[in-house]
């Protein structure tokens, strides 16, 4: 792929790591030796994100079953195959798609490949997630989602970024008082409760850096992220086990992921 105005594509970065091992082809040479080396330190790394992302398609299309046309996602990422958008309006093209995230590359990425139906509407905020007011009040999010219509709002492998300083849970409150009565929460979490120790050691060591930064934390933590709201069925679970059969071997299954609806 061509570089972006101002990106340096001998530069690694973690949104573009990422994309590569979903199978993607918005990354550079070095993004993919970046990707390469961890996945030869951790043996997994690549499947668990492909869980993940599986998890995200099931998710959405599962919501857009039951009539939700509202998505507020958190930490989008680089947009790549099967992104939110893609799927809500795949099943209902009428859908509206928020995406925040709080880097520059990821903005110049999203600017070049987010598009929506005709019917639809997708908006790009450049945003922090641990600064709820920007994101909630923000004249574009108020421009494309209706807060008095049931919106999903979208926290797919983001909270594991974000400190216990930054107190996450909260962070999710806010949100959710955000939005009206059955309206739902999609989350992902990564946790040492479906990881080997020393693979646990070896991924945060591979993803020791700032950019790579995780906070894994356990069942019961990324349980009470669901506080005010009910868990669907099949509950929280591992990634790979909700609703459909895992892309890959369970022991690929690094995180928790559930959706609840909001009393």
């Amino acid at each position: 792929m061509t570089a972006p105005h101002g990106i340096n594509p001998n530069i690694p970065h973690s949104a573009r790591v990422y994309d590569y091992w979903l199978g993607g082809k918005d990354n550079f040479e070095a993004d993919r030796r970046v990707a390469e080396q961890t996945m030869a330190a951790v043996p997994g790394i690549r499947e668990s994100a492909r869980n993940n992302r599986a998890f995200l398609g099931r998710a959405v299309r599962h919501l857009a079953d039951l009539g939700v046309r509202q998505f507020l996602d958190l930490g989008t990422g680089i947009p790549s195959q099967g992104n939110t958008h893609e799927v809500a309006q795949e099943r209902a093209p009428e859908s509206r798609v928020v995406y925040v995230d709080n880097d520059p590359i990821v903005m110049a990425h999203a600017r070049a490949l987010l598009t929506s139906t005709p019917e639809g509407r997708t908006a790009y905020i450049e945003a922090d997630v641990r600064e709820p007011r920007s994101i909630l009040e923000h004249p574009d999010a108020l421009a494309t989602l209706d807060f008095t219509q049931p919106i999903a709002l979208v926290m797919v492998a983001i909270l594991m970024h974000i400190p216990d300083a930054d107190d996450p849970g909260r962070l999710v409150k806010t949100y959710a008082q955000a939005l009206p009565p059955g309206s739902y929460l999609v989350l992902s979490h990564l946790t040492l409760d479906l990881i080997p120790r020393q693979v646990a050691d070896d991924y945060l060591k591979a993803t020791g850096s700032q950019a790579m930064h995780r906070t894994p934390r356990t069942g019961e933590q990324i349980a009470r992220y669901f506080e005010g709201f009910d868990l669907v069925e099949p509950g929280l679970v591992a990634v790979s086990k909700w609703r459909d059969e895992p892309l890959f071997p369970d022991e690929a299954a690094w995180m928790y992921a559930g959706v609840g609806r909001k009393r």
